[in-house]
């Protein structure tokens, strides 16, 4: 796991640079960054204490610390024996910044972590998100290649343009356009072809059910695709939840839709291995055969051919537990519109005219409620915008007009947007070059500002249970906040050993939503005002913004300009 990288790390710091344990993690959190790739738990690894013991017990002795010490690096409590040391934990304790690779996904992520920061609330987190892209020269295919280099200007082959110059897809002609998507799927359908009449990889269908296959399979027929890991909560089955409705889809004689499935789940993953028994068992009935496709020997080489292929892209993973999703990056490459819950890329991908989407939020608490729901919207989405808009043909020109605006708006609109010129420009300015430059600051001098920071905070946790309320005036429940009265706050602090700089106090305003989950809408910052000798007062007069009841508490936390969020140093008291 990479996250042992940064206790190798620590340990080369200590050993080899003379460093203190706190000094030596100082340099290896400033230039180290952990990016989580799920939301799902079983993607966190975790394991026992006997496990680390049989494997890491050496470890702390070799760098001069204690076992328990050893296990706070991957615990937040490191007295509970029961629990299991995690990688992501670790991860985030050895590191600067966390960062998820979607919107949602950097939401979700602190939740996940809140754990760790029991003074704040997980909406304060330090965690954000870079999202995924792709690599444009890897999954675009080579017809779409030589549209865009016509289109898109010379600046696009040198990887340093802007991305507004996708925009120039929209002075081809419908015609070139169309000419393109017809020439990538016929040339999946061959490749489909290709793979099934390999008898080595192509166990499940009989070849009496293969003839039938490469028959009925259609270069011109509305083709939606769904390759990928057949985890759980990707809901590859969904499709399946009403087969007589299905069938209408698929033999609508006026409006045929057929499916391309592809993928493989994990040896360990029995769940997954049994959706796509489900898929072929269902793709082996008469009236899905050779309409719905589970094509053998998933691999890179097929998952291209599919992205660039199919018409419609297709995922409906359990919200919120996508996180980003990158298949349905690649196909956007190819002008394949993409149809998906409203989870990881897509939230910020969609737009209307270059795709469809379900619903964000969930109606029902009950997944299988859900499940239910979310096949009937699909259905009806497929039934009554996808087909009628793909077959919506000119007589004249053989093409849907309307179609093909939606593949210019994916390619301009959707596409520019998740590429790994995208990615790689945000995770430099957001995190590369920030941290790069602060860890060369606090490492010039022979580590100077990173010793000083050390020591600081060795200070503070030492001090930080002897500080002392001596007064705190704060409002009742009754308390009526309004403009001719505004809430005056006073705390009064001995700090003992600390200086007044060393703490911050601030007064929290926060209501809750209607699942009871809070939200912060207001803090207001005390300001120091006396000090004398080792009591200090701070004060703000708050004044109200907005209407509404709020439950208000007033915490304090260390204070140091060094620090480069609140969560470096988490230390929290709630007066």
């Amino acid at each position: 796991h990479a996250a042992f990288a940064g206790l190798e790390r620590l340990r080369e710091y200590m050993q080899t640079g003379k460093l203190s344990l706190n000094e030596a993690t100082e340099l290896v959190r400033a230039s180290s960054l952990y990016t989580t790739h799920t939301p799902v738990p079983a993607g966190h690894d975790a394991f026992d204490e006997a496990t680390m013991g049989k494997y890491l017990g050496f470890y702390p002795q070799s760098i001069g610390i204690d076992w328990r010490t050893f296990m706070s690096f991957g615990k937040t409590n490191p007295d509970d024996h029961a629990a299991k040391f995690s990688m992501s934990v670790l991860a985030a304790n050895m590191s600067q910044n966390v960062n998820g690779v979607s919107m949602l996904h950097g939401k979700v992520s602190q939740d996940i972590f809140a754990d760790m920061y029991p003074g704040y609330l997980p909406e304060e987190l330090y965690i954000s998100y870079v999202t995924n892209g792709v690599h444009y020269p890897t999954w675009a295919a080579k017809e779409w290649k030589s549209v865009h280099e016509k289109v898109f200007g010379p600046e696009f082959q040198t990887h340093h343009y802007d991305k507004k110059c996708f925009s120039g897809i929209y002075g081809v002609s419908d015609e070139e356009i169309w000419n393109v998507r017809k020439v990538l799927k016929h040339t999946l359908v061959e490749a489909i072809c290709e793979r099934l009449s390999n008898p080595s990889i192509t166990s499940q269908y009989t070849p009496s059910q293969v003839v039938t296959i490469k028959e009925r399979l259609r270069d011109d027929v509305l083709t939606i695709g769904f390759a990928r890991r057949f985890a759980t909560y990707k809901r590859a089955t969904l499709l399946f939840s009403d087969l007589d409705r299905l069938d209408a889809i698929v033999n609508n004689p006026e409006r045929p839709v057929q499916f391309i499935f592809a993928g493989k789940a994990h040896p360990a993953d029995g769940g997954g291995q049994e959706l796509i028994k489900r898929i072929i068992e269902i793709s082996k009935q008469d009236r899905f055969l050779g309409k719905i496709i589970f094509v053998p020997g998933y691999d890179i080489t097929l998952a291209k051919r599919l992205v660039q292929g199919v018409d419609v892209w297709l995922n409906n993973p359990t919200r919120p537990q996508e996180a980003s999703g990158t298949s349905g990056e690649k196909a956007s490459m190819n002008g394949v519109m993409h149809f998906s819950v409203l989870d990881g890329w897509w939230v910020e991908g969609y737009q209307p005219g270059c795709g469809w989407a379900l619903p964000l939020e969930r109606t029902y608490d009950d997944q299988n409620y859900q499940n239910e729901l979310d096949a009937a919207t699909i259905y009806a989405t497929i039934e009554n915008e996808i087909a009628p808009i793909y077959y919506k043909v000119n007589p004249e020109t053989g093409r849907s007009s309307e179609w093909i605006g939606y593949i210019k708006n994916t390619i301009a609109k959707v596409a520019s947007n998740f590429t790994t010129n995208r990615m790689l420009e945000d995770y430099c300015k957001q995190y590369y070059v920030p941290q790069s430059e602060r860890y060369e600051r606090i490492s010039a001098d022979d580590n100077k500002i990173a010793r000083e920071i050390a020591i600081w905070k060795d200070q503070v946790r030492a001090e930080w249970n002897n500080i002392r309320i001596v007064s705190y005036a704060r409002p009742d429940s009754s308390y009526v906040l309004s403009i001719d009265d505004p809430l005056k706050g006073e705390v009064v602090l001995d700090l003992g050993r600390l200086k007044p700089e060393d703490i911050g106090v601030e007064m929290v305003f926060a209501s809750a939503d209607d699942k009871g989950k809070l939200h912060i809408r207001d803090i207001f910052e005390l300001q120091l005002e006396e000090t004398n000798g080792a009591v200090a007062t701070y004060r703000t007069t708050v004044l109200p913004e907005r209407t509404g009841m709020y439950q208000v508490g007033t915490r304090i936390y260390p204070k140091n300009p060094e620090l480069p969020h609140r969560q470096d140093f988490p230390l929290v008291k709630w007066l």
